[in-house]
């Protein structure tokens, strides 16, 4: 009897911690289901090239783009003084050949990550071809848009292999706008190559928000 009020109390106390961790987080995308759920597609220049796949033991979205801009995008609502930090998995298999953002005309990148604050307000997390790592400044000029990009890779190093990035959302907010953050309400996976007419490819896994 006692061996099952042990068993019974040890059950309860792991289901609690599950579900402590559970709310220590909030779940962007899990593309374990094998499907894009909850995302729209949205093609901005020719057609999307998108699948989920299982690349090793990671369960993934596979970008391939060849002269063509297209992104997966969904609305969300997140605290970001209760849940600062944005975690995600991404690899870039193919950049594409001459993009920087820092020109219109150039202005590609295999992968980008959007967190969408307001309709007018944006950072973009990004892998550029030839921007240098840690820049961080306005993206080229759009009408009644204020976009902040933030480039975390830059180049071939890394590119093919998995690499999971940790950013403080909250705390790059106050940095680039200079204020207090209201709640994340959209997020954007992407990739483009039609400002360089080349190709690109890209996955992305495991993105969501979490306290410090």
């Amino acid at each position: 009897m006692l061996q099952r009020a042990v068993g019974f109390c040890l059950i309860i106390i792991f289901m609690l911690a599950a579900a402590a961790w559970a709310g220590d987080r909030v779940v962007i995308a899990d593309f374990s289901s094998g499907t894009t759920a909850g995302w729209q597609i949205k093609e901005k220049s020719g057609k999307a090239d998108v699948s989920v796949v299982k690349d090793g033991d990671i369960a993934a979205v596979k970008f391939r783009s060849t002269d063509t801009s297209f992104s997966l995008q969904r609305e969300v609502n997140v605290d970001l003084k209760r849940f600062p930090i944005l975690s995600w998995k991404w690899k870039v298999t193919k950049l594409p050949a001459g993009g920087d953002f820092r020109k219109s005309r150039t202005d590609d990148q295999a992968a980008q990550l959007f967190v969408a604050f307001t309709k007018t307000k944006a950072i973009v997390y990004i892998w550029d071809t030839s921007a240098p790592q840690g820049l961080m400044e306005d993206t080229t000029p759009v009408p009644f848009m204020h976009v902040k990009v933030v480039v975390v890779r830059s180049g071939s190093a890394g590119i093919g292999t998995w690499i999971t990035e940790t950013r403080n959302v909250y705390d790059d907010y106050r940095r680039l706008f200079g204020d207090d953050p209201g709640p994340v309400n959209g997020m954007r996976l992407q990739i483009n190559a039609q400002h360089t007419g080349t190709s690109a490819e890209s996955y992305f896994a495991d993105v969501f928000f979490s306290r410090k």
